[in-house]
């Protein structure tokens, strides 16, 4: 008498012979240890947990939703993102088998993607972060800001603990600042941030590679006659004239512009009109005071500070201290040149 094996029965033994699969298979990754799912594979679908290669239209189906000098903040979906990659996996899926080895293995591939998340983006010297994946936040900048400065400076904090316009050096393994996960230029002026959690803060500032020199748009000033103004320091101290935060006759210059040339800054009448404001001036401005005039430095701007109430401030980051007086520095530069004449 013939013996038959149906077709459920061959499904089932199939089930069965993959319950332990996931236990058995081990790849051993020169760089990180043993894993379930190979390192290209895994880092692969850690990226398409991060949306890398998901087409902008997907994520902003229309150009309303993100208008010129916005910032829109958003959650990602955990279920979207884990149909995406169960997606990526069902291509290699055919038989019933298939489909049953990568149900058993799936947990451990959700596991393993969740630690490759984190060292994606990883910068040089920093801890890797492990742990099971949560929740992801992240902004949307459409702005001149991103396409004028290209390496902006992004920062996350779980508590609102550091001063608006305060320094800080602490590294994105620090307990109270929050890593981030992706930080990309889409287009020229959009610029896409992932954050591994909720932040109670976002600092997003301006590169603070070199010197800049440049002026500031009073925004009291209406739109027609708006032109720049230079906000005075005193020369002896590098200090703003107060109010530090607000333009007065007192405080401030306006930029004048080459007659019949609209847009080109007048540099001699400019610095005319600063010495004749700016305090310890003598009257004049050496070369070295008027470019601490004309200095810039870094600005801040901060996202969900309570005591921030309005949303819009910005901060400066730092303040210039004059440590030698003009006529000593005069005096090393004579004495330096005599000694190279010698």
């Amino acid at each position: 008498m013939s013996t038959y094996i149906s077709a459920q029965v061959a499904i089932d033994a199939a089930v069965k012979a993959t319950e332990n699969y996931a236990d058995i298979i081990t790849d051993r990754d020169p760089a990180d240890g043993e894993h379930v799912v190979p390192g290209e594979l895994r880092r692969f679908l850690a990226r398409l947990r991060l949306l890398h290669g998901v087409p902008f239209s997907y994520l902003v189906p229309d150009s309303d939703l993100l208008p010129i000098e916005s910032i829109r903040f958003f959650y990602i979906d955990r279920a979207w993102t884990d149909a995406l990659v169960q997606g990526a996996l069902s291509v290699g899926t055919i038989s019933s088998a298939d489909r049953a080895q990568l149900a058993a293995v799936y947990p451990h591939i959700q596991q393993e993607v969740d630690v490759a998340e984190r060292s994606i983006r990883q910068p040089q010297g920093e801890e890797l972060l492990a742990g099971a994946g949560g929740t992801i936040t992240g902004f949307l900048l459409r702005s001149r800001a991103v396409s004028g400065w290209p390496n902006l400076h992004v920062r996350a904090y779980s508590r609102d603990l550091l001063p608006d316009d305060a320094l800080t050096t602490a590294a994105e393994s620090d307990p109270d600042r929050m890593k981030v996960l992706r930080m990309e230029r889409l287009a020229p002026a959009v610029l896409m941030v992932l954050i591994d959690g909720v932040p109670a803060v976002v600092h997003i500032e301006e590169p603070r590679q070199g010197i800049q020199f440049g002026v500031r748009l009073d925004p009291e000033d209406p739109p027609a006659q708006r032109r720049g103004k230079v906000h005075v320091r005193d020369n002896a101290t590098g200090e703003s004239v107060p109010p530090k935060d607000d333009f007065t006759t007192a405080n401030s210059v306006k930029v004048p512009f080459r007659p019949g040339a609209p847009g080109v800054i007048n540099v001699s009448a400019l610095r005319d009109r600063l010495a004749a404001k700016a305090p310890n001036s003598g009257g004049s401005l050496e070369p070295n005071e008027y470019a601490l005039q004309m200095l810039r430095f870094p600005y801040r701007q901060v996202f969900g500070d309570p005591k921030d109430t309005e949303g819009l401030r910005f901060y400066d980051l730092d303040k210039f201290k004059v440590t030698l007086a003009l006529p000593q520095w005069k005096q090393q530069v004579i004495d330096n040149l005599n000694m190279d004449s010698t």
